[in-house]
């Protein structure tokens, strides 16, 4: 009995068999049914499905805001947003503040970036939004909202040695100034706020003359009666210790025509050309041996009608002397000067005689003056000592080159214009 209990129990176990093996045949006919009604009829791949309906492909295009990040406190006002784009045939960046004022501003020629018109409000919040859009036509958006900060306590003042529409000769540097020192590791940040823009178009670069003044040149002398607009967009900028920009600056000047003028100590002669062809030439004293002119390449400083030469603090009293001047044009901070010399008339044009100045006549002296602006740009020749730069506006006494070295970003040649003739040869001539 033993021996046909266990037998029985086989057969039921194969009959237990029997059922999940009919079980599981039923499911995997469902299944094939089903796997046949998701198929495009023809072999083809699935397609996808919720719902019942198609569901449309994503973007191509992907965007994401690097700077500032969601929800940041406490970020500077001259924030620009920093983002990156892929896939990305047209990208747009909207910035609105609490109460959604759309704020102006434009993209960075990199693409990378965008940067307010202005500096951003103390302590508000804003939302920045970018769009990306393929060749696909599907735009993607990324979103930051962050919150400026509160109205620092140090601020910089930044200032322009030249002023709205004002009218500068062609050897002219763009001059900002800053109240304090700006740290060496910030000059990148500040020099990538500060844009150039003349029309014509012309190539230059900035150059940090000290860690609070930097000027900015063309490769050449800027071109006649152009017009040139600068920014400085560091209202907010951290300037290091704690410091920050006050406000932003903008200035919009104008060049004059191209006089230049040219001093050969070997015929004593200033030749004064005009937009390239000569208009006078002017007899000329220069200095002495004993007290040479600066041969190089110096630009107008400021003009005084009438002054007094004071030198008795510097020259001592034997050498020094007080004399009433016209028609002054300062060169250097060391004091040379194209001014009128009645007392040397006899001399010009023959002989060395001045403390460094180039001396004209009384009758000259009045014809430079009407006829040349603060800006205008005058070469000495083959006198006894060198230019020192840094003693005036010595930026075309340098090449271009080493200008370039006094960059605190990498230059970059333009690469969509073609190089502008210079209003003289050469910008920086040989003494």
């Amino acid at each position: 009995m033993r021996a046909v209990h266990n037998q029985l129990i086989r057969r039921g176990d194969d009959r237990r068999d029997g059922r999940r093996r009919g079980f599981a045949a039923a499911v995997l006919a469902v299944t094939l049914a089903l796997a046949s009604a998701c198929t495009d009829g023809g072999g083809g791949k699935p397609s996808g499905w919720q719902n019942g309906a198609d569901q449309p492909a994503a973007p191509k295009a992907a965007a994401v805001i690097v700077e500032p990040r969601a929800d940041a406190k406490d970020v500077p006002a001259s924030t620009g947003i920093t983002f990156t784009a892929t896939e990305a045939e047209e990208t747009s960046v909207e910035l609105k503040d609490s109460a959604g004022a759309a704020v102006e501003g434009a993209l960075a020629a990199d693409g990378k970036s965008w940067l307010p018109t202005g500096a951003l409000k103390y302590g508000e919040t804003y939302t920045a939004t970018v769009t990306a859009t393929g060749d696909d036509g599907k735009p993607a958006t990324a979103t930051s909202t962050f919150t400026t900060m509160a109205k620092p306590g140090k601020q910089v003042r930044i200032s322009s040695f030249l002023g709205d529409d004002q009218v500068v000769g062609v050897g002219m540097p763009l001059i900002v100034k800053f109240s304090r020192a700006v740290p060496e590791d910030y000059r990148d940040d500040v020099q990538s706020r500060m844009t150039v823009t003349s029309s014509p178009a012309q190539e230059g670069i900035w150059h940090w003359v000290s860690p609070t003044e930097i000027r900015y040149r063309p490769k050449t002398f800027w071109q006649a009666d152009s017009e040139v607009s600068y920014r400085v967009q560091a209202g907010g900028l951290p300037l290091g210790d704690g410091w920050y920009g006050r406000a932003d600056l903008s200035v919009g000047i104008k060049i004059g025509p191209a006089v230049v003028m040219t001093v050969d100590n070997k015929t004593k002669r200033m030749t004064v050309t005009k937009n390239g062809s000569v208009i006078k030439t002017i007899p000329v004293s220069l200095g002495k041996k004993s007290t040479p002119s600066s041969s190089g390449t110096m630009v107008v400083i400021e003009k005084l009608r009438k002054t007094v030469f004071d030198t008795f603090e510097e020259l001592g009293p034997e050498e020094g002397y007080r004399t009433k001047i016209d028609y002054a044009q300062r060169l250097t901070w060391g004091g040379e000067f194209i001014h009128a010399a009645p007392w040397s008339e006899g001399q010009q044009g023959r002989v060395n005689v001045s403390h460094g100045c180039v001396n004209v006549s009384m009758a000259n002296g009045a014809w430079l003056f009407a006829n040349t602006r603060v800006g205008d740009p005058i070469t000495v020749k083959g006198t006894e000592r060198k230019l020192q730069n840094g003693n005036g506006w010595t930026d075309w006494n340098m090449s271009w080159e080493q200008y370039v070295k006094g960059s605190a970003l990498p230059y970059e040649p333009p690469t969509d214009t073609a190089p502008e003739e210079s209003a003289e040869p050469s910008a920086t001539p040989t003494t």
